[in-house]
């Protein structure tokens, strides 16, 4: 099981790979829900190609040893966005499945607290093949359960001085 990581180029095109799959199997929605962090960039991204309102839930699951380790999943009691979000048809996205515990959770969850979404459908980048979850759509299936290295981790070790630093200001 080696690491997989991600460039800043590849993470990019997966998105865009992963919008196309949405696109060419003809479902039609009518607002997306990411989930924070992981999703918030495929949220954007996907909003802004189709043009849909965004939604954005907050969960966090990986907070122990660093961010390496699953732990009781949260989810945050409110939805955020500009609007209630409109139809009956969402569209959920995230960066991937691991265990699938969390998209079966906040699958339940969205049913639970708002009735009037009649078809929920998700779409990830990676599934990785430990998960008890299957999304709708993903672009790469994961057998051997890597830890994913995204691009935007270099962020979670580096403060504004090393910014500061790496510009030389």
């Amino acid at each position: 099981m080696k690491d997989l990581y991600v460039s800043w180029d590849e993470y990019h095109r997966l998105i865009e790979k992963l919008a196309l799959e949405v696109y060419e199997s003809g479902w039609s929605f009518d607002a997306i829900v990411c989930l924070a962090r992981g999703g918030l960039r495929i949220g954007d991204v996907f909003s802004r190609l189709f043009d849909k309102p965004l939604g954005v839930l907050f969960t966090s699951s990986y907070r122990e040893e660093e961010g390496t380790r699953q732990s009781r999943l949260l989810i945050a009691e409110h939805m955020s966005s500009a609007a209630p979000l409109p139809g009956p048809r969402w569209l959920l996205v995230d960066d991937l499945v691991d265990s699938g515990a969390t998209l079966v959770e906040v699958v339940a969850q969205l049913r639970e607290r708002f009735p009037q979404v009649t078809t929920l459908r998700s779409a990830v980048i990676w599934r990785k093949g430990a998960s008890v979850a299957e999304p709708d759509w993903y672009i790469e299936s994961l057998p051997t359960n890597p830890w994913i290295h995204q691009p935007f981790e270099e962020y979670d070790h580096m403060r504004p001085s090393d910014l500061k630093a790496r510009y030389g200001r």
